[in-house]
């Protein structure tokens, strides 16, 4: 049998694309410095077994000390971006808008849309799913999960944000879209509605697909979204262990437990990604997101992201009227239950934020009236929030567009704007409120649709 380099370098870079996070990053400092083995290679095919067999092996590795030596430079371009979540200001930015492969950060759109269900009632934390053979295959890491066992829910998001379990991540995945792939593509409608422009995903976990691409900015969007739309979940990103079969699984989120104020997101790695991490850090009341893709180790990744967030803390933020509270009610949320969702930190709330398109200066509304007895008297009734601002008349000219965007559905809608203290100084709630549920979540689909941020308010928070 001929081996040509061509065949060898095949069969290598199918190796190099396979993705774990802390067993994959020893990995990739051992093949830095030549030292690692190929036994991993080696059980890629039958193909490479059998030339081992034929006694080439002793060649297939010197050829592949010599193809492998560079692999760290396969990492994509260094990207990096931080922004303000109370006003979505860009503090610092690099790279922001370049294609690479987001790995591990993938999770965060799974546990989103997790989220989601659990919030509209199509899933429960206690509820048990069962495991397949395809959640039972996927690559390293993950929790060793067998086919034909069940994972409940909340043991499956604990095991995506400590462990980052691929396995876990397509028993999720299975249960909301039938399959992995029919989830993916929920994953990248979502995308698109959050405003992520140049992300699509192609499977629930990150391993490699070389389809499956991001940007920095892309990823700072969905970790502020995650902050607005789903503070009460995020208090789950701050764990530091989670134990699963008799063991203790830590997060692989290190830089969390020695940087001042920061509580999560997410880690991710592959070869072809270099080491990611998006995060959310919190100083005197000031709540910052950081992206950094495409670092060249988790020493160096680290780094950057402490050295980027401390340069953008003691940078102010310009005043605007971007939406300073977008997550209203938070403040005013019921505790956990045995079976509910854990209640978000107190000194998150005024903090989480989201973007809402600011409108151009438009007629404003008949006047929209402060909160009174009428609206809060009804118990029953659901609203839509479409940003908390600085000034009364920016929440008028949101709430003007809003209804221009879903006039129908807004029809028998009565705008609402509120005075909130948030952090020592006013913000104006703007909100549509008189509406029953299945036409409030209906307003925030169309309100999306349209490029603006909305969160649905029930009767259990203040209207």
């Amino acid at each position: 049998m001929n081996v040509t380099g061509q065949t060898v370098r095949s069969l290598l870079f199918a190796f190099a694309w396979r993705g774990r996070e802390t067993e994959g990053e020893q990995a990739t400092e051992r093949l830095a410095n030549g030292r690692s083995t190929l036994r991993s290679a080696f059980s890629i095919t039958p193909f490479v077994r059998g030339l081992c067999g034929r006694g080439l092996c002793g060649a297939l590795a010197v050829l592949a000390v010599t193809i492998l030596a560079p692999l760290p430079a396969l990492a994509a371009k260094y990207a990096a971006i931080v922004v303000d979540a109370r006003t979505g200001e860009v503090l610092h930015e690099e790279n922001a808008d370049t294609l690479t492969y987001p790995a591990s950060l993938t999770k965060m759109m799974t546990l989103y849309l997790t989220f989601d269900a659990l919030d509209e009632g199509r899933l429960r934390l206690d509820q048990a799913l069962p495991v397949s053979a395809w959640a039972e295959a996927q690559s390293p890491t993950k929790l060793g999960l067998r086919a034909g066992k069940t994972l409940r829910v909340e043991q499956a998001i604990l095991g995506l944000v400590t462990k980052s379990a691929n396995d876990a991540s397509v028993v999720l995945a299975e249960a909301l879209g039938g399959s992995e792939a029919k989830f993916a593509e929920m994953m990248t409608r979502k995308a698109r509605e959050l405003g992520m422009r140049n992300t699509v995903f192609r499977n629930s976990n990150g391993l490699p697909n070389m389809q499956q691409v991001t940007t920095a900015r892309d990823f700072s969007i969905l970790s502020r979204a995650m902050l607005s739309d789903h503070s009460r979940y995020y208090p789950y990103f701050s764990r530091r262990a989670f134990v699963y079969g008799g063991r203790s699984l830590n997060n692989h989120n290190r830089l969390m437990s020695r940087y001042e104020g920061m509580d999560g997101i997410k880690t991710g790695y592959t070869v072809a990604s270099g080491f990611n991490l998006a995060a959310s850090a919190v100083r005197d009341g000031r709540r910052l997101v950081a992206v950094v893709l495409g670092g060249k180790s988790a020493a160096s990744r680290d780094a950057r992201m402490e050295a980027i967030l401390d340069k953008a803390f003691d940078k102010p933020s310009r005043g605007s009227e971007a939406p300073v509270v977008a997550r209203a009610g938070d403040e005013d949320a019921p505790r956990a239950t045995a079976k509910g969702r854990p209640p978000a930190k107190p000194e998150t709330i005024a903090q989480l934020a989201s973007t809402v398109s600011t409108p151009a200066a438009v007629r404003p509304p008949a006047r929209a009236r402060d909160e009174d007895s009428d609206t809060k008297a009804d118990g029953s009734k659901w609203g839509v929030q479409v940003g908390a601002f600085s000034t009364r008349e920016a929440s008028n000219r949101a709430l003007t567009q809003a209804t221009k965007q879903a006039p129908f559905l807004l029809r028998a809608a009565k705008p609402a704007v509120t005075p909130v203290k948030a952090n020592g100084s006013t913000v104006y709630r703007a909100r549509m409120v008189g509406l029953d549920e299945r036409t409030a979540r209906k307003v925030c689909s169309e309100l999306t649709r349209n490029g603006h941020r909305c969160v649905t308010v029930s009767p259990n928070e203040k209207l």
